[in-house]
């Protein structure tokens, strides 16, 4: 019996890498990605063994490489007869393709999540959220947020957000400071309410209640209720008042724009849907729009895109949406 244990884990942990390398191959399609959710829904044992396989993978780093050659080329088991034949055959190209992307892979066209996302302890899925708690702070996740847990925060509480976007609201009699790591910098809060939103290279920090404090290198702003700070590349920007409501209208299932950019507009509409919308003309992803949205009626707006900014659409598999 307990052979019979040990072989069928071995079987899963093996093909748990095979995955991982998969998508890190740079040839993983949506029909992988599918499949992949299908092998981890499988149960508690898959979803379990494709973390560990996630964990191994970033604890490598640059040795990501000898991962990748020690395990061979991707011969699936026996049971798994249903994979693809595309998918059998990654072989060699696979392989050399996965040398050079030992770190975190995006996908083509964001249509998955990177290896750090799939790793985190909390993820919400594309159109989702989800209430958590870790410790004794209330977490709201939006659509596509993924949260990480660290070990050895000292003194403090401390939360990554890895991407997406979390409300985090702190125990009024709470005696300990609360640190959210988000791209470079980190908010750090005590007895607050706050958003904190990480989108690509772009971080910004909303306080709803009470007051943070957001450090960026060596510079760092205190952010009190009603205002909002954001940082990137170029730096930590000067905090700015905003429209509470607004800002978190995420939690009443809403999304709002403001003379917003089409381009960034369609960005937003793309965290709520599965595919992807794409804008091909540079002088209509310049138009701007407003309005007050549905989340969950992403083909409604992209109706109304169409008529107010004059668009056309081409639809193609995979929900794949081309405005031009």
């Amino acid at each position: 019996m307990s052979g019979d244990l040990n072989s069928e884990a071995d079987v899963l942990k093996r093909d748990a890498r095979r995955w991982v390398r998969r998508l890190a191959s740079g040839e993983a399609t949506t029909t992988d990605a599918d499949a992949l959710k299908r092998w981890r829904q499988q149960g508690p044992a898959h979803e379990a063994a494709f973390a560990e396989a996630i964990r191994v993978w970033k604890s490598l780093g640059p040795g990501g490489r000898a991962f990748i050659e020690t395990q061979g080329a991707p011969v699936w088991s026996a049971h798994r007869a249903t994979m693809t034949r595309r998918a059998m055959l990654g072989g060699t190209g696979a392989i050399a393709a996965s040398a050079a992307a030992y770190a975190i892979v995006k996908s083509p066209l964001g249509l998955w999540p990177s290896l750090e996302e799939l790793g985190a302890d909390y993820r919400t899925a594309i159109g989702e959220q989800k209430r958590v708690t870790v410790a004794d702070i209330a977490v709201q996740m939006n659509t596509q947020t993924s949260i990480a847990i660290p070990s050895g925060a000292g003194d403090a509480r401390s939360i990554r957000l890895v991407t997406g976007e979390a409300s985090f609201s702190m125990p009024v009699q709470s005696s300990y400071r609360l640190v959210v790591l988000a791209g470079e910098g980190q908010t750090i809060a005590s007895r607050a309410r706050f958003d904190v939103r990480s989108i690509a290279a772009t971080t910004s920090v909303t306080c709803l209640d009470g007051e943070v404090q957001v450090e960026l290198g060596e510079r760092s702003a205190p952010v009190r209720a009603g205002q909002q700070v954001a940082y990137d590349n170029r730096g930590l920007q000067p905090a700015v008042s905003i429209d509470p409501r607004e800002a978190t209208s995420w939690q009443d299932g809403f999304i709002v724009f403001r003379s917003t950019p089409l381009s960034a507009a369609v960005a937003e509409i793309n965290r709520y849907r599965s595919g992807k919308v794409v804008v091909l003309s540079a002088a209509l992803a310049q138009k701007t729009i407003s309005g007050r949205f549905r989340i969950e009626r992403t083909d409604e707006i992209l109706g109304w895109i169409e008529r107010v900014a004059g668009a056309t659409s081409r639809s193609l598999p995979g929900g794949i949406v081309l405005l031009s």
